[in-house]
């Protein structure tokens, strides 16, 4: 079945429309979860609560990127410069996402996305790898080796003009954190950055691209994946809807927050049928994600996409 025999045009047009007391409330959710996470470290002075915190303020730098990149699709907010604004200065501030160049990059993927021309293809191309390598892989992200590379590039990137939004947004919450009396809990977010955040955003490619039926196809049902994540999954790696990933490239036009309905939609009316795009888990992603042998491993080309996600071999 075809996506536009599952969805209709005027079912599509309802789905595109965006809603700002929609996008407000999932704003305010995630800074919420921001300001729970500093708040569990300055109220329990324990060093499982700010583990627990750092792990919490891993996820929502991943929850503020997919908000990020959902404005870079505008379609978040009803107003285009709104969404431009908030993308740069809301979203991708504190998570340290140059929203102008990150825009660029992702559209690109979305015009090439299931050709041999898409520049994300470098971040999955090892999937399947061998247990051995898939355990390397998340070694080297919980251990801190990949955080450290992952902050020394954006270190080595600084300019004042393009990460101006990261430096207004950290001093203020340090100010903030000052000011009630807890500067050193801003260490949580940085524990956080360092070793476990390279781990879920691996988790979310994977879940994304990684070891698809097809990568080269222009369905997205080969070349694309959608998670059923469970509550802890969404709160730390597949945040905001962003597993409805198959969804999202059917129409990138649909708001993140509509995405749920879109996807019950095409469930109910059979689009799935006999697909294998739908990983029950991310545990179910990570099987898929791990070969047997290295005989059955893909292996990485010689060209790989430098950024921010390099640390995805």
């Amino acid at each position: 079945m075809s996506a536009s025999a599952a969805i209709g045009k005027d079912e599509l047009r309802r789905l595109t429309v965006t809603s700002d007391l929609h996008a407000w409330w999932t704003v305010a959710v995630n800074y919420a979860l921001v300001a729970t996470a500093f708040g569990l470290a300055a109220w329990w002075r324990n060093p499982w609560a700010w583990a627990t915190a750092s792990i919490v303020l891993a996820g929502r730098a991943q929850g503020l990127g997919v908000l990020a990149h959902d404005a870079c699709h505008l379609a978040f907010f009803s107003s285009r410069a709104l969404n431009e604004w908030a993308g740069k200065w809301l979203f991708g501030a504190l998570p340290n996402l140059a929203f102008a160049s990150y825009r660029k990059g992702h559209l690109e993927h979305h015009r090439t996305a299931g050709t041999e021309r898409d520049p994300d293809l470098a971040f999955v191309e090892g999937y399947p790898a061998t247990r051995a390598s898939v355990a390397r892989k998340f070694l080297r992200d919980v251990s801190g080796i990949n955080g450290v590379k992952n902050i020394a590039f954006q270190v080595k990137g600084f300019s004042l003009d393009a990460s101006l939004p990261f430096v207004v947004a950290h001093a203020a919450l340090f100010a903030a954190l000052w000011a009630c009396g807890v500067p050193e809990t801003y260490a949580c977010w940085w524990v956080g950055q360092l070793f476990v955040f390279p781990l879920l955003v691996r988790l979310r490619v994977m879940s994304e691209h990684g070891a698809v039926r097809k990568a080269i196809s222009p369905d997205p049902r080969d070349s694309v994946g959608t998670t059923l994540s469970g509550p802890l999954a969404r709160l730390l790696v597949t945040p905001n809807h962003v597993n409805y990933h198959v969804e999202h490239h059917l129409a990138a036009a649909v708001p993140s927050y509509r995405l749920p309905e879109m996807h019950r939609t095409l469930m109910a009316r059979g689009y799935y049928d006999g697909t294998t795009c739908l990983a029950p888990s991310l545990w179910a992603v990570v099987r898929r994600c791990t070969a047997r042998d290295a005989a059955g491993a893909a292996r990485p080309s010689s060209t790989i996409k430098r950024g921010i996600f390099d640390n995805m071999r």
